[in-house]
Formats: structure tokens, sequence, C-alpha cells
């Protein structure tokens, strides 16, 4: 087992924590989407600003790690490669955030029979979320182990991808209002996002894996 920190624990455990603190948005993401959904909005608007006082503790943080990274020089070969990854993985705990916020203000109308699709939607993209933090944890910990989590992501990219085109099709092929076709669509795509800033991450981090192993 290669580690990336042998004397630096403290920054090791910030690192820790802000990957705790995607993880949960995440978690809480679709706990909101399907609330919202199942036309519970009171538990919706609950979870919404959970996520949204999560992204707020995870902005801090994250400043705080680049912070110490540069004032205290710590680990000088890959420090551009870590702050990278925490500026790609914050992306990610936006969009939990932003998609919310898009349920919130425009309260689409979804239809009954679009219920499943977008639950199964959710819970790939959530999946694929989750397999990004894993392999952050292992590029951190264990370098051998990236690789599998990094495949969970495309994985679970592709799988969304193609629940998010079934769910546009089907809506087009309704008799529904154009303008609601959209909306279905629009927010098919926002919530797919997650798993296309997810898998951003993970071709970043494909490559910084690749440099450390040479």
């Amino acid at each position: 087992m290669l580690k990336f920190f042998t004397k630096t624990v403290a920054l090791e455990r910030k690192i820790d924590s802000y990957l705790d603190l995607a993880a949960n948005s995440a978690l809480h993401f679709k706990e909101g989407v399907i609330y919202y959904l199942n036309r519970r909005y009171d538990d919706f608007d609950q979870k919404f600003q959970i996520v949204n006082a999560l992204e707020h503790q995870a902005d801090d943080l994250r400043r705080e790690i680049e912070s110490e990274l540069y004032q205290h020089t710590l680990i000088p070969e890959s420090r551009g490669d870590v702050l990278a990854l925490l500026e790609t993985i914050d992306k990610v705990i936006n969009r939990t955030k932003s998609t919310l916020l898009e349920f919130s203000v425009e309260q689409p109308e979804i239809p009954d029979e679009f219920v499943r699709d977008y639950t199964e939607l959710t819970e790939k993209v959530v999946k694929c979320a989750e397999a990004i933090v894993m392999a952050m944890r292992a590029f951190f910990r264990d370098i051998n182990a990236v690789r599998d989590h990094i495949n969970k992501v495309i994985f679970y990219e592709e799988e969304a991808d193609r629940i998010a085109e079934r769910l546009k099709r089907k809506a087009f092929r309704t008799d529904l209002p154009l303008a609601k076709k959209f909306h279905l669509r629009y927010f098919a795509l926002h919530i797919d996002s997650l798993a296309d800033d997810s898998e951003d991450v993970a071709d970043r981090l494909a490559i910084y894996t690749i440099k450390r192993s040479i």
C-alpha cells in the first residue's frame, strides 16, 4: 500500500472530512429528490437546507485546506494535483445544491408515469458520486485501489446517461404541452449532470494516479 500522507496527519484528516461532506451531500440530495417526486415538499425543503449548509461547510473547509497547502508548503511535489482534485470534487458538491435549488425555484410537475424513471436516474447518479468519493479516498490511502473505484464511476455514469436518454425520449412521445416536455428534459439533464461532474473528477484522478505510479 502506497500512502500519500506520511507527516501531515492533520491535513489528511481535513481532506477526509471534506470527502465526508461530499458523500453526505450526495446522500441528502438523493433523499431530497425522492421526497420531491413523492410530493413530500416539507421533507424536500428540509433536505435542501441541509445540502445548502453542507455546501457552505465544504467551501470553508476547502479554503482552509488550500491555505494550509500553500502557507506550510505541504506535499509540494503533489500540491497542484491535490488542489485541482479539490476544485473538481467541489463541483460535485455544488451540483447537489444547484439541482435541489432548481427544484425549489421552478417546482416542476412530474407526472406519475415519470416518477420511477427519475428515481432510478437519481439513484444511479448518487452511486456515481459515492464511487468518486471512494476513488478519492483510495488516491490518498491505497493508490492500487483507485482503478476499481474509477471503473464503478464510469459504469454508473453510463447507466445514468442511458436512463436520462430513455426518460427524455419518453417525455417527447407524450401528449404533454411542449413546455412541460422541455421541463422534464431539463430536470433529467440537471440530475444527470451530477454523474458527468463525477466522471470529470475520475478523468483527472486517473491521470494523477498514473503520475504517482511512474
